[in-house]
């Protein structure tokens, strides 16, 4: 659902970070493979491309939590802000491919699962070849096969049911249907 990933990553030099999009190969490995691509100009694959490790932080929903929406506030008054969020973290090693077939593959792959939505749907296809290869040669590919991953989530959890249920009208009311809809099925709302 959120296929935006902060792809980081460390040398003997420095941390790098930059958001890519991935694909998801469920089939890859145990755990899975994550695929994506950088800019050739990225300094961050060269370092990658000595199989180096990697981490890869998915943000899904968030959202700011008034005190105001919560009931205790006022019973008690014993309220601060605070954030509700969800993350995905993934770890493992990564590969730097450097094929023009595999980034062909991997760039029409990941332009179909996002154009679907589309009511005319694009694809690498509607662009001429010669365009196409130039834009690839500007491109390295990256892959990392999933050794660990572990969820984050904060979805008000730790409040009394009253206090949960202010937080999704709260939600609701403030546009943030998604955060709301987690508050409820945490909180069996």
């Amino acid at each position: 659902a959120h296929p935006l990933g902060l792809l980081i990553s460390a040398d003997s030099e420095d941390l790098q970070a930059n958001s890519i999009p991935f694909l998801l190969d469920a089939n890859g490995t145990e755990k899975g493979v994550l695929r994506a691509h950088v800019a050739r100009a990225n300094p961050q694959w060269r370092h990658l491309q000595l199989g180096a490790r990697a981490l890869v932080v998915f943000q899904g929903a968030d959202a700011y939590i008034s005190p105001s929406w919560y009931q205790s506030k006022q019973e008690h008054g014993k309220v601060v802000p605070t954030w509700n969020y969800i993350s995905v973290q993934v770890r493992g090693k990564v590969e730097v491919v450097d094929d023009p077939d595999w980034l062909h593959r991997h760039v029409s792959a990941l332009t179909d699962q996002h154009e679907q939505k589309q009511d005319t749907p694009w694809a690498v296809t509607d662009a001429p070849a010669n365009f196409i290869d130039m834009q690839k040669r500007a491109i390295v590919g990256i892959e990392m096969r999933i050794e660990e991953i572990s969820g984050k989530w904060k979805v008000s959890q730790n409040r009394p049911v009253q206090d949960r249920g202010g937080v999704a009208a709260g939600l609701s009311g403030d546009g943030q249907k998604e955060m709301a809809d987690h508050v409820r099925r945490s909180g069996k709302l």
